[in-house]
């Protein structure tokens, strides 16, 4: 951990040294580590006091985060993150709330606010987090920063505390489009299905219409930008149903699975949990069989019809959250008010298991916005090479 912290964004352990290679590809770069993935010599607290306790000191260490080390990054300490990753607000009842170094007044967004925060705040090069429901996009749009939520299952979160299993993804931050390119080199491989170099861009009217009519102007000049790079976007709609159908889908799944992984510890330790996390996971254990078998089902129907409507060569370009960073003294309900509005964008990614890319090319009111991009299964580093070249226009 860097002996100075201003933005708090890492967990206050003692420094124990975490070897890394003395060449790579990313040699002379800095990482932080969210607190969910194990590191040799310390423990993995989760961000939850309780957790933390048990952990114990590990003895090895998460492989992706070894993959970074034996590319050559330095190990610069491991970040705050939301309890047990089952927020996106980025305020930790236990630990206190990161810093949001592109707009201090403002919040992270979590779950992996530290990282976001230690990325923004200039204490390190990049940042390991991850996104289940949003936990990088979101602290990705909020703080300035280029964030991914990877095609599910591509990076390995093993030795990684898990929240939803089959939404767990492993991300990162980074504040260019180079040093996030070569992390991406690194943790991804080649693409399975990569785009062709003129891909076809489509955008979701349905989803831009969630964003209050005030505030869709502020996209424009990024849509603009991206649109002199690769064309028009064709109009399209991307709600199967209706957003609410995906919103409660979305949930129900997201709750069982965060119940089947933490309900034991929480009904046997009766461990403190802070404002919302408590709430989210007592509404987490009253989710029926009935409502988990209907999700399952829309789950597959809405993957189908996203991969219908994407093909091997469609992008969506589409927000990545309603709007900048609440500020950091908005009460509990606003915040989860805005929480439940981001979710209905959010879950498009999260059912489908699809790559999207969150890109610093927007803001209002002096504070950024994102702009995402969202491909097919396996089309991450084509993705990321589209913000490559968007960068090097800008």
């Amino acid at each position: 951990m860097p002996l100075n912290d201003p933005a708090h964004a890492f967990v206050p352990y003692p420094d124990v040294p975490v070897p890394h290679a003395s060449t790579g590809p990313l040699s002379g770069l800095y990482f932080g580590v969210k607190d969910l993935f194990d590191v040799a010599g310390y423990p993995t607290g989760g961000g939850n006091p309780l957790v933390l306790a048990l952990s114990g000191t590990k003895t090895h260490t998460a492989p992706t985060v070894q993959r970074l080390l034996d590319a050559g990054a330095a190990f610069a300490g491991k970040t705050v993150t939301d309890e047990l990753a089952f927020s996106m607000n980025g305020n930790n009842a236990h630990f206190g709330a990161p810093l949001n170094g592109a707009a201090p007044e403002r919040i992270t967004g979590g779950s992996s606010s530290g990282s976001a925060s230690a990325v923004s705040s200039r204490l390190c090069d990049f940042a390991l987090g991850t996104d289940t429901g949003g936990s990088v996009r979101a602290p990705a749009s909020h703080c300035g920063l280029y964030g991914i939520r990877p095609t599910h299952g591509r990076v390995s979160l093993q030795s990684t505390l898990a929240l939803c299993h089959s939404y767990d993804t492993c991300g990162w931050f980074a504040r260019d489009a180079t040093t996030f390119a070569r992390v991406g080199d690194v943790l991804l491989g080649a693409d399975p299905a990569p785009l062709p170099a003129r891909p076809r861009l489509l955008a979701p009217t349905d989803v831009w219409g969630l964003i209050a009519s005030d505030v869709r102007p502020a996209w424009d000049g990024a849509r603009a930008q991206v649109q002199a790079v690769y064309g028009e976007a064709a109009p399209t709609s991307v709600a199967l149903d209706s957003f609410e159908a995906m919103y409660w889908s979305f949930r129900y799944l997201q709750g069982r699975e965060a119940w089947m992984t933490d309900g034991a510890f929480i009904e046997r330790y009766a461990p403190v949990l802070g404002p919302g996390v408590k709430e989210r996971f007592a509404w987490s254990r009253d989710v029926t069989d009935a409502q988990v078998e209907q999700a399952q089902a829309f789950r597959t129907r809405f993957s189908a019809h996203l991969r219908q409507l994407l093909g091997h060569d469609g992008v969506l370009v589409m927000p990545s959250m309603p709007d900048i960073a609440p500020l950091r003294s908005t009460d509990e309900a606003a915040l989860e008010h805005y929480r439940n509005q981001a979710v209905q964008m959010l879950c498009i990614a999260g059912l489908s298991g699809f790559p999207q890319i969150s890109l610093p090319l927007a803001g209002r009111q002096g504070a950024p916005l994102g702009l995402s991009l969202l491909g097919p299964a396996g089309s991450d580093r084509s993705l990321i090479a589209m913000a490559q070249q968007l960068a090097a226009t800008a």
